[in-house]
């Protein structure tokens, strides 16, 4: 494939500095609107001028394609609950590889075809449609997962490492072969394997771990982004690629340090005997519970209240009733902050997404490191529907699920009250012994409804 022509090449060059301008807006809770807008403009910018200077045959479909694509892209926006995020950033992370694999086996055909390409071209092809084989198939299973469209546990079996194993030295060899003898029936091998690796590294993970696998695909699908740019010759899809590559391994890092573990567990430690979820059945140990009143006259009349929001708060859609509530608190003199701990959402920044568009003042959300000491000198830790970011556990049971990960110390507050809908553990399937607790109470019910009980009683003193 030809060379874009110098003017295309220089609005590529102004659509990667919205590409960087954006990934700094989304560094930020304040600036992210921004950022998203920039970035967008950015992809549209660069569509339009791929149309514009390329001497493109089949405008008919192509033009088809754009028009399915956005449709389906703003019905989706429009219609994903905020609680399905991270199962629609796997879709969309799944369709990027999928389609970055696909480009790379329509130049190999050409390539077999007419042949004249350089080794490191059809390395960079075999690359590309191995890693975005993965990230497709990989995302695809992330994303059941996640929408419990399949079971959430590890799912392994007899000779799961050594089928693990026989993949990847045959998607290796393949890969190889693909680039000695360039020819379709190579590449589509080489795609199916690597759509088998993917299904393979992801069906081992469960629990809490899978939003750490999703921002690992999302990396690959930023490296096989930035390979198929060298192998259409194109600077943008390989800066594009690159900045998303890089974004993704920096993430997938910080997020395995805030759970605690390393990526290599993560991702194998179901294999080696491990398992990255526990039991998931609901205790029938005697707890303390409380009701609404109750509730509102500790929240009322408490000097310092932390609370810690979680997934439970997300499905509730209980965030307007929430900042409402606390809101009603701060007029009557009590400090309250939120403590958001890096994963409480399920992904890195889905809490303050969720606070965000509840239009809760940025000040009010803390950082986990930040807020965290302050437990200890609150009256009242309010934890609605979080569970395994406050669970002792983590620091208490070698070989529980969460051990090592860093956690919201809401056991220091002198009371502590869990917004629950029932027994049921949290994500990662294990009991919290923070429930059992002389000084917790807790308010079982959707916490939407429970939350308006509460500001009802608080306006009522």
């Amino acid at each position: 494939m030809s060379a874009p022509p110098i003017w295309a090449q220089l609005v590529y060059l102004v659509a990667a500095v919205c590409f960087v301008l954006a990934l700094k807006g989304l560094s930020s809770p304040r600036t992210a609107r921004r950022g998203n807008l920039i970035g967008a403009a950015g992809a549209a910018l660069a569509t339009v001028t791929v149309l514009v200077s390329g001497d493109l045959d089949h405008l008919l479909p192509i033009g088809i394609a754009l028009v399915v694509g956005v449709a389906l892209g703003a019905l989706g926006a429009y219609r994903v609950q905020m609680t399905q995020m991270p199962q629609l950033v796997a879709l969309f992370n799944g369709v990027g590889g999928g389609a970055a694999a696909i480009v790379a086996l329509v130049e190999l055909n050409e390539i077999a075809t007419t042949g004249g390409s350089s080794t490191f071209q059809l390395i960079a092809t075999a690359f590309t449609i191995v890693i975005g084989s993965v990230s497709f198939t990989g995302s695809i299973v992330t994303f059941l997962k996640l929408q419990e469209l399949m079971t959430t546990r590890p799912v392994t079996f007899a000779g799961y490492p050594i089928l693990y194993g026989l993949a990847l030295l045959s998607a290796i060899g393949f890969g190889v072969f693909l680039a000695l003898f360039p020819t379709m029936v190579a590449g589509i091998a080489l795609a199916v394997i690597g759509a088998g690796v993917g299904v393979l590294l992801v069906l081992p993970v469960g629990g809490a771990d899978v939003p750490i696998v999703i921002s690992l695909l999302n990396a690959f699908t930023g490296l096989s982004v930035a390979a198929s740019g060298y192998v259409l010759d194109n600077p943008l899809l390989l800066v594009a690629g690159t900045l998303v590559g890089a974004a993704g391994t920096l993430l997938t890092k910080l997020m395995a340090t805030a759970m605690g573990r390393s990526l290599g567990s993560t991702l194998f430690g179901a294999l080696k005997g491990g398992s990255t979820l526990g039991g998931g059945e609901a205790s029938d140990r005697p707890v303390k519970a409380t009701g609404p009143a109750d509730v509102a006259i500790l929240l009322a009349y408490a000097s310092r209240v932390i609370i810690v929001p979680g997934y439970g708060l997300a499905v509730a859609q209980a965030q307007h009733t929430l900042r409402q509530l606390v809101d009603l608190l701060t007029e009557r003199g009590v400090v309250v902050d939120y403590a958001i701990h890096p994963v409480a959402g399920r992904m890195p920044g889905h809490m303050n997404v969720l606070l965000a568009e509840a239009q809760v003042p940025y000040g009010q959300l803390r950082e986990a490191d930040d807020v965290d000491p302050e437990f200890r000198n609150a009256d009242v830790a309010l934890v609605v529907g979080a569970n395994d970011v406050v669970n002792p556990a983590a620091e208490t049971t070698p070989g529980a699920p969460i051990y090592g990960m860093p956690i919201l110390h809401a056991i220091q507050a002198r009371q502590v009250v869990f917004l629950k809908r029932s027994m049921r553990p949290g994500f990662a399937g294990i009991e919290n012994e923070l429930l059992h607790e002389p000084h917790t109470t807790l308010l079982f019910g959707d916490a939407k409804d429970t939350l308006a009980k509460v500001l009802a009683e608080v306006k009522a003193l």
